[in-house]
């Protein structure tokens, strides 16, 4: 197994919240693209004022890793019209994947429509320019029965509204990395999680988003059923070494 071939390499940190420079920030963010390409990986994800800079890098080394991109990053709560136009951009950028996070507050409170709407909307623009999307559902801030149902939703309006060979492009993620949870509870993916979505979204694939920090614990998502998972830690992990954040 290339496990590196499932890892999205990720860096979302603002220069304000990394407590540095927009300068130093920048040289983290050129590390962590510059150290996808040497070690292979499947994907850098950055935020999307980045994705010019990891566009130019990667052709610039001649390498294969994508470029993923976070809409309406970490809350979700931009309108239709503010989601479609961030990712309008990235795309124009050199996004080659776009993870929107899906308005899951809306979805607690009971506005279907809305969350379709968008879950189709995002879905269409991402297809329709030929780029991968992911929905990021925020598992943390569900509970099981939500995370259930949330991950049906996705699917079911996919599975009604696009060709069944678009369905491998359109992604169950389950988290942000962001989320602040109480009593130190996970704010990532878990085993049971991924199970849900697994099972409540197929034949959508699912991304396992923080929370992976070993060998083992990746193998293992990948035996489940995960095809993509999100850490800022690839490079420990793919080493077989254990990554000491959340994410």
């Amino acid at each position: 197994m290339n496990i590196k071939q499932y890892l999205d390499s990720t860096y979302l940190k603002t220069a304000e919240q990394a407590g540095l420079s927009e300068a130093d920030n920048n040289t983290v963010v050129q590390g962590f693209i510059q150290e996808a390409i040497d070690e292979g990986f499947k994907l850098i994800m950055i935020r999307p004022d980045k994705v010019k800079m990891a566009r130019e890098m990667i052709a610039k080394a001649k390498s294969k890793v994508l470029v993923g991109t976070v809409i309406s990053f970490p809350e979700g709560t931009d309108s239709l019209e503010e989601k479609l136009a961030e990712a309008l951009q990235a795309i124009e950028d050199g996004a080659d994947e776009l993870d929107y996070v899906a308005n899951y507050e809306a979805f607690k409170r009971g506005e279907t429509d809305l969350v379709k709407n968008e879950i189709y909307n995002g879905t269409l623009l991402g297809l329709e320019n030929h780029k991968a999307v992911k929905w990021i559902i925020e598992v943390a801030a569900l509970t099981d029965a939500q995370i259930i149902q949330f991950s049906a939703l996705i699917k079911n309006v996919v599975i009604t509204n696009f060709k069944e060979n678009c369905l491998p492009n359109v992604f169950v993620k389950s988290s942000t990395g962001f989320y602040k949870t109480e009593n130190g509870l996970p704010n990532g993916a878990t085993f049971p999680t991924i199970i849900m979505m697994l099972e409540n979204a197929s034949p959508l694939p699912v991304k396992a988003a923080g929370g992976v920090r070993t060998y083992e614990e990746a193998e293992e998502m990948i035996r489940l059923g995960v095809k993509r998972i999100g850490t800022s830690a690839a490079k420990t992990i793919a080493n077989g070494e254990t990554a000491s954040g959340n994410y």
